[in-house]
């Protein structure tokens, strides 16, 4: 299983739909599609479609999310180990 990345616009936003497995390999991948966005917009990352994931994406999600990223249909699974690795902190 692989990571399958669509950008789309909507209206001031990008929006990324991730399908498939999110691990520590694509996290650089995602950081390249995002520089190719305009700096003006605001991220979306569509994350219905995300079937596996491992720990450093999550810390690479919450971070995106901490700087301002939107998750959107974000599993309850990776939600919840998202505020537990921010617990850690």
């Amino acid at each position: 299983m692989t990571l399958r990345i669509q950008k789309s616009a909507e209206g001031e936003q990008v929006v990324f739909t991730l399908s498939g497995r999110i691990q520590v390999e694509q996290v650089e991948e995602l950081q390249e599609h995002f520089k190719c966005g305009s700096p003006n917009h605001n991220i979306v990352l569509d994350l219905k479609e995300v079937k596996l994931i491992d720990r450093d994406a999550v810390r690479f999600l919450a971070y995106r999310e901490a700087e301002g990223t939107k998750l959107r249909n974000c599993p309850a699974y990776i939600r919840e180990w998202i505020l537990r690795e921010g617990n850690r902190k």
